[in-house]
């Protein structure tokens, strides 16, 4: 761990196959922004979490979430989602799990007939998404409509906001539509 902090250009290798089948039967499970990028690195296969019921994820702007789309397919029982930060590095690898798209200004845009792809969000069964520190940014507001309009178990989303700006970031997040039939309403803690 010392190894990467100290050096985040580092290339990261190993193998953390059997950890991740060996913590697979947990009910709670907290990574890191280093661990999610492991697992993405060195984990040839994930393992089904299928009693994890509690997740929480830390981000960072210098780590990526290439990993959280096929995480959050191996959880089947996932209630509770807990992000401390959206804030993440913007990869073409995120999956239908983020709302960010790479900077693409350099390439020729090529006509794509629409095809309406399966979210990873639309079968994860969450019920309780909680955001520790929303700073607010455009970044992290597309990301907030992503989940709220793709997280169609949810019932409770709990927000932190900094109480400089709170009116502002209220107004923003409580005008996001939420696709959750059992969901009417934003906590803001």
């Amino acid at each position: 761990y010392e190894t990467i902090t100290k050096n985040p250009n580092k290339p990261i290798f190993g193998d953390v196959t059997n950890l991740a089948a060996g913590i697979s039967n947990i009910t709670t499970l907290h990574l890191s922004a280093e661990s999610l990028e492991a697992f993405h690195f060195c984990c040839k296969s994930m393992p089904v979490f299928k009693n994890l019921l509690n997740l929480s994820i830390e981000s960072n702007k210098k780590k990526g979430w290439q990993v959280m789309p096929l995480l959050l397919k191996s959880c089947p029982n996932l209630h509770t989602l807990v992000f401390m930060g959206l804030v993440h590095r913007v990869t073409d690898k995120c999956g239908d799990a983020c709302a960010c798209t790479p900077n693409n200004k350099h390439k020729k845009k090529k006509k794509k007939k629409k095809s309406k792809v399966i979210s990873c969000l639309w079968t994860c069964q969450v019920k309780v998404l909680e955001i520790v520190e929303y700073g607010g940014s455009f970044q992290e507001l597309k990301q907030m409509r992503h989940f709220l309009g793709k997280l169609e178990c949810l019932e409770t989303v709990r927000v932190g906001i900094d109480a400089d700006n709170s009116m502002f970031l209220r107004a923003n997040l409580l005008s996001l539509p939420i696709v959750s039939s059992n969901c009417n309403n934003i906590h803001f803690i």
